[in-house]
């Protein structure tokens, strides 16, 4: 007996008939599950629970089929949607190819492409690379240094750096070496050594970015190029050494004397500003006093048109006024004889400058009236001055 035929009695292990409950048919578990299939996707179910084949083999009903179809087709759709979006990044640029070829380039955001007909190639545009460059260079007057650079960049243009240049970060670091070597072949090693690090370093930046650019198209910008203190030959490197330590006692002594400049300066600047105003008042006291003496001399000379006898008089005993008070020694006339008289002067100017209220001393050897003549002069004198 065939293991799906029925069996009478109990001894029919699959029928789940009689004492002992086995597993379902197989048959019935296809048939049942063709019926919700038919039911879900519009079939109808037919009579007796069959499927109108015949026979224990199973198929889906015509409405079935349809349904599966399209349940696949929404399904492949869905997939294909999201294979076919996709999103670029802040920080990237989408490179399109169709077929191979180069469409065109999108901007962050969402995106729709149609694959596999077209590729998306993703390039990330703000990545800073970098790479060191250490090498011995020839100088203009034929020395060897040790040169080393640092180099950064980044990709400015992602559609000729994926299909300009094979390999553009080596043809970058093949351009670092030539424009660097053209660039120290043009300089003195002192220069190098000295102050001329920083515009090396630029003339390399901008030689590096113009050959890339005009000639190898890598879509790379160079962003900065740092270089290391340069290093003289070890055969020299004392002398230069000693080059620099005097180099900076220069700058030091400079510094120095500029320090002193900048503090005798200003002191310098005030004192000729002070002279300047001394001069300045010195010229109005000048002329002031020029001016006060023209205007005394007019009134003067006023009043010598009116008066002349009295004018001169007065001019006379002013003017025996002023040699007498810086004069030790004074000669009176005397009219009674043609002799001259020596008067003790000495005693008298000294007494002088001490009051000139006191009595002069009297005269040996003259009378009265020639006492008297001889002390008018005097008293003339002391009264001028006292006078003044």
């Amino acid at each position: 007996m065939a293991w799906n035929e029925p069996g009478g009695g109990n001894k029919d292990p699959w029928s789940g008939k009689g004492g002992d409950q086995g597993p379902p048919d197989l048959d019935e578990v296809v048939r049942k599950l063709q019926e919700k299939l038919g039911g879900l996707f519009g079939g109808r179910k037919q009579p007796g629970g069959g499927n109108g084949s015949g026979g224990g083999v199973p198929h889906l009903p015509k409405g079935g089929g349809i349904g599966i179809g399209v349940v696949a087709g929404v399904a492949l759709v869905i997939v294909y949607a999201f294979w076919a979006v996709y999103k670029v990044e802040p920080a990237e640029r989408g490179v399109i190819l169709r077929l191979g070829a180069y469409t065109e380039v999108t901007q962050p955001g969402p995106h729709w492409h149609w694959p596999p007909v077209e590729e998306v190639r993703k390039i990330d545009v703000d990545e800073v690379s970098s790479f060191r460059h250490k090498a011995q260079m020839l100088t203009r007057d034929e020395n060897i240094v040790d040169i080393e650079l640092t180099v950064q960049s980044r990709i400015q243009d992602p559609v000729d750096y994926q299909f300009q240049d094979q390999n553009p970060d080596k043809t970058m670091r093949d351009a670092t070496e030539t424009i660097a070597r053209e660039i120290i072949g043009k300089s003195d090693l002192d220069f190098i050594l000295t102050e001329g690090r920083g515009r090396v370093a630029a003339d390399i930046k901008a030689g590096v970015q113009s050959l890339i650019d005009d000639q190898y198209k890598t879509g790379l910008l160079v962003t900065s190029v740092n270089m290391q203190p340069a290093k003289p030959p070890e055969q020299v490197k004392a002398a230069f050494d000693d080059a620099i330590k005097a180099r900076e006692d220069k700058e030091r002594s400079e510094n120095k004397a500029e320090a002193y400049s900048n503090e005798i300066l200003p002191r310098a600047r005030g004192e000729a500003a002070r002279v300047v105003e001394d001069a300045k008042a010195y010229k109005d006291k000048v002329i002031a006093q020029a001016e006060g003496d023209a205007s005394r001399f007019l009134a003067v000379l006023a009043e010598y048109e009116k008066a002349p006898e009295v004018t001169r008089e007065r001019l006379y005993l002013d003017a025996v006024e002023k040699v007498l008070a810086n004069t030790s020694k004074v000669i009176v006339d005397v009219k009674s004889g043609n002799s001259l008289m020596y008067l003790p002067l000495d005693k008298l100017v000294g007494g002088s400058g001490a009051g000139a209220g006191r009595a002069l001393p009297r005269l040996e050897g003259l009378d009265n009236n020639e006492q008297g003549q001889a002390e008018q002069p005097l008293r003339d004198v002391n009264r001028g001055r006292r006078a003044r």
